[in-house]
């Protein structure tokens, strides 16, 4: 609900008080929160007590329960997606907000990325640009920084301002998106229809976690119950732990903690091959927090807000879907 009511002031800052000459530097505050906020969640990973220990004995198996699930939510919301909303070309997106210097932006036109690339203007664009990067290595310093120095002084004070932090970015997320004047229309357009997105990732995460606990040996129920933390790996470990054991626990933990890592990777690979939308599906839970800053990097404004609203419905459905599937 704080996310929610900070983002609100921004979006009425941005609409009514902020000038149009701050939208570059709004970009690139939010490219500087996101990075420390990455580093934040990287340590604070680290330093959690048995990391390294739960990794060598249930990695593999939690990286099945990872990508299974979420290839199958991301695939059914842009099935979905595709067919009742207005989903922007492939690649317009992405390479607006790239081009945009991190700030959230309009889609480009596909006819005219189409001509520029008939007449040679385009350049090669590698599979992960300089943000992606910049997360992967702020995260790898974090977790190395956590595992090596759990106790230290700085570990205590990333973890103490991962908070803050995550407030001024939905402050200037809230701003960018308010100077968007066309936002407010386009979402009553589609008022009812932006639920599809929550039910796809629910229902593809389900049909994931059965179809990964086939080949591992557990049953439909226990690979639907790993699946249903939707990346919320805190509660989904302790939940699973204290209702199915410590092994299922241990890997619904890992993969779902996986699953909110590879969503920071593979967003920019979906919002070029696929749809804003879909970037969503990878990112579940975590779409209205961590990982929505690669949404403001790589979609428009109207993906953020949808982010936020999965997000919100998809945390709220982790202990009820949980709990049905281990009741």
């Amino acid at each position: 609900m704080d996310i929610l009511i900070i983002m609100v002031v921004g979006m009425l800052a941005g609409r009514f008080a902020v000038p149009e000459r701050f939208r570059p530097y709004n970009g690139k505050l939010q490219t500087v929160c996101t990075c420390l906020l990455i580093g934040s969640m990287g340590a604070s990973i680290g330093s959690g007590e048995g990391f390294l220990a739960s990794v060598a004995a249930w990695g593999g198996k939690s990286l099945v329960f990872c990508l299974i699930p979420t290839a199958c939510s991301v695939v059914l919301v842009y099935l979905l997606t595709a067919r009742l909303l207005d989903a922007p070309a492939p690649g317009s997106i992405s390479s607006a907000s790239a081009s945009a210097g991190g700030a959230v932006a309009p889609a480009a036109d596909p006819a005219a990325s189409a001509a520029d690339r008939a007449g040679g203007k385009s350049k090669l664009r590698l599979p992960i640009d300089g943000m992606a990067v910049a997360a992967l290595i702020m995260l790898a310093l974090g977790i190395a920084l956590g595992v090596a120095a759990p106790a230290s002084a700085l570990v205590r004070v990333l973890g103490d301002a991962s908070e803050p932090v995550l407030w001024v970015l939905m402050a200037l997320v809230g701003i960018g998106v308010g100077m968007h004047r066309g936002l407010v229309a386009s979402i009553r357009e589609h008022h009812l229809k932006m639920l599809v997105i929550p039910a796809g990732v629910v229902i593809g995460s389900l049909v994931g976690g059965a179809l990964a606990a086939l080949p591992l040996g557990f049953t439909v129920q226990e690979g639907m119950a790993a699946a249903s933390g939707l990346g919320w790996y805190s509660l989904a470990g302790v939940t699973i732990e204290n209702a199915a054991g410590a092994e299922l626990g241990g890997i619904a933990f890992l993969a779902n903690l996986m699953r909110e890592l590879l969503s920071f990777f593979c967003i920019p690979w979906i919002a070029r091959h696929l749809n804003g939308y879909a970037c969503i599906a990878a990112g579940a839970a975590t779409s209205e927090d961590t990982t929505l800053p690669m949404m403001i990097r790589y979609t428009d404004e109207r993906c953020v807000v949808y982010s936020l609203i999965n997000g919100v419905i998809c945390s709220a459905c982790v202990p009820v879907l949980i709990a049905l599937c281990l009741g």
